[in-house]
């Protein structure tokens, strides 16, 4: 689960949205590839976030530009777009999405399922590296008839994100990030008690609250869902033990501020701006901290996510499938396909497409070398990673906890039923601890394991 968050527009924005809207319905799900009587296949892709600086804009519109060149017959036009769990099934509902757009991995199966998104099974055996991808990661973007509904991109695991000026007003080391969660409690009331700001930050709105949950679920060792996604188990002691370290620092440390109502969007904007010390999210949030959000980079760390102790602790991995719609013909199936190999999958393949992608990054100051994970296996991961060295504009060096600590964490994939809806019965159960201090976490979580359990029948 990724990019889950709302934006308030200006007028002059909402104007813009609703011609972007319109834009779509009229050129989504058209049974003629070639709209514009000109010989060729137009599409619509999703382009950048809305909110996004216009040096983002520019590096998508350079990229459409050079896979034109590259595609003669294809006419790509990049769109602002970003999934949202509250909007999107409207927007499907109602045709006024791109033609190609990325799901977070726990919506592909449901999608294909309802025949929601393109089989593009035929179009991505025939790319040359078909048979390279991990099968895990491959396997989130294919249905239960095995078939291919996407390409998977932008597999992040999950890390610890912390503010280093906050770090060092509290008297703490930013080189020496907590590696437990006594730890983490710690230096979050240090940060509260010297600076006033918010210690430590949890999300629990727009399935963002269930989706950390269950992070931190995993982190101390428990599930919320049985692998096969048939038997709910969010009523377990490592839930339980996540919702009472919350309670704690809520309520008795005091060092989780007064604002309980983030999101992934909102969250994002509170620690850049400065107000917040350390929260989950996904190791590739950088990116949208810094095209969107304009963080200063020296103030920015990254760590591993602190594990529990136990066999089955983990970090949450997850990431996107860029997915095409149903409503789209073969010729635009087929030139969105090529379009997202082009654009986000080839440069986690082929070297010289990482390189080419970093020069287009690096001419409008676009954040190079944020840490994701392996979509192909690591050692081709690694290749692509010293070819675009020379390029990297991140600070590395203040996010070596993660990069050195995660291949030795255990990845668990999102719950595999109904997560979306599992999520939301989660927020709820967040929202509370946060806010009564005399919640009955017992009580919370046995009902909203009956009502999972409803949902996965």
């Amino acid at each position: 689960m990724r990019n889950h968050r709302r934006r308030g527009f200006t007028a002059l924005a909402t104007i813009a949205s609703l011609a972007t809207v319109s834009a779509l319905a009229a050129a989504c799900g058209s049974d003629d590839a070639d709209q514009e009587g000109d010989g060729k296949v137009h599409i619509t892709v999703e382009g950048w976030r809305p909110g996004d600086e216009q040096g983002t804009i520019d590096a998508v519109e350079k990229q459409a530009g050079a896979f034109m060149k590259e595609n003669p017959d294809i006419v790509v036009e990049p769109v602002e777009w970003e999934w949202n769990a509250e909007t999107f099934a409207t927007q499907l509902a109602g045709g006024q999405l791109p033609t190609s757009f990325r799901v977070p991995f726990t919506d592909t199966l449901g999608l294909a399922e309802r025949q929601q998104i393109a089989d593009v099974t035929d179009y991505v055996d025939d790319l040359p590296y078909a048979e390279d991808f991990n099968p895990s990661v491959l396997a989130a973007a294919q249905g239960t008839d095995g078939r291919t509904y996407g390409l998977p991109t932008d597999v992040y695991g999950v890390g610890l994100h912390y503010n280093r000026d906050l770090f060092e007003q509290a008297g703490l080391d930013p080189d020496d990030p907590p590696t437990t969660w006594d730890e983490v409690r710690e230096d979050a009331e240090a940060i509260a008690e010297a600076t006033g700001k918010a210690g430590y930050v949890q999300m629990s709105t727009n399935n963002t609250g269930g989706w950390m949950l269950t992070t931190l679920t995993y982190a101390l060792g428990g599930r919320i869902e049985s692998e096969d996604g048939t038997q709910a188990s969010v009523d377990n002691d490592a839930t339980r033990e996540g919702l009472q370290l919350l309670h704690d620092m809520r309520w008795e440390d005091d060092s989780m501020g007064k604002n309980t109502n983030f999101e992934w969007g909102t969250i994002n904007e509170a620690f850049a701006a400065g107000k917040v010390g350390m929260y989950m999210s996904g190791s590739d949030v950088y990116n949208a901290l810094v095209t969107t959000n304009q963080i200063d980079p020296a103030s920015y760390g990254l760590a591993a996510l602190p594990l529990g102790d136990g066999a089955d602790v983990g970090i949450l991995g997850g990431g996107s499938v860029a997915a095409v719609s149903a409503k789209a013909s073969p010729e635009e199936q087929e030139a969105a396909v090529k379009w997202n190999d082009f654009y986000r999958e080839r440069k986690n393949y082929d070297p010289d497409a990482a390189v080419a992608d970093a020069l287009v990054l690096a001419e409008s100051d676009q954040p190079i070398g944020t840490p994701t994970l392996p979509i192909f296996d690591q050692e081709t991961w690694q290749t692509v990673e010293d070819a675009k060295a020379e390029y990297v504009n991140v600070p590395r060096e203040q996010m070596t906890s993660f990069t050195e600590g995660v291949f030795d964490q255990a990845l668990v994939p999102e719950p595999a039923a109904h997560t979306q809806e599992v999520y939301a019965i989660l927020d709820s159960v967040v929202q509370k601890v946060l806010t009564d201090e005399g919640a009955d976490i017992d009580a919370l979580l046995a009902e909203a394991d009956d009502k999972a359990q409803a949902l996965l029948g």
